[in-house]
């Protein structure tokens, strides 16, 4: 999460400010974030995936099956922006004939440079940034409205460490 907002805060302060070394360094490290978030995800999915076995399911008690599905959409979209964010970001780098670094590491080129895509990929970049800030907002307020409105313990479950079966 932290990884998420320090992209999103670099970005949305190099808009704000005058100064083309300030302005580089801020979109170096948007860059490096995006990649950081890219690295943590699949961190978390090998993690998931491996310790899913291990570990009580979340209890969050009786759902309706409506919101049941629509967490589960939600999560799917989540999980699918933060895979689809730093790749797109990465592959609108290599469009505009922008080397991708981390940590001093040149990275492969997925696309060769190409204007007419870069255009394209910078509209579906800040779109599904867009879709993730609305998602996480969604996220957020359906976990404070089941602990404000309903009283139940989906909040408190969600940040209770999940413990061994």
């Amino acid at each position: 999460m932290i990884a998420v907002i320090a992209t999103a805060a670099a970005i949305l302060l190099r808009g704000e400010i005058s100064g083309r070394a300030l302005k580089q360094w801020l979109l170096d490290s948007h860059r490096h974030f995006g990649l950081l978030v890219l690295a943590l995800f699949c961190l978390r999915i090998g993690l998931r995936l491996r310790l899913a076995a291990a570990r009580r399911p979340a209890g969050t008690g009786p759902l309706a099956r409506a919101e049941r599905i629509a967490a589960a959409l939600t999560h799917a979209a989540l999980y699918t922006l933060l895979l689809a964010l730093p790749l797109l970001g990465w592959t609108l780098s290599d469009a505009l004939a922008k080397p991708v670094h981390l940590f001093g590491l040149a990275l492969p080129s997925l696309v060769e440079p190409d204007p007419d895509l870069a255009d394209t990929l910078q509209a579906w970049h800040l779109d599904a940034a867009w879709a993730l800030l609305a998602l996480a907002a969604l996220h957020a307020g359906a976990a404070l409205w089941h602990h404000f409105v309903r009283r139940d313990q989906v909040l408190r479950n969600m940040l209770r460490p999940r413990q061994p079966r």
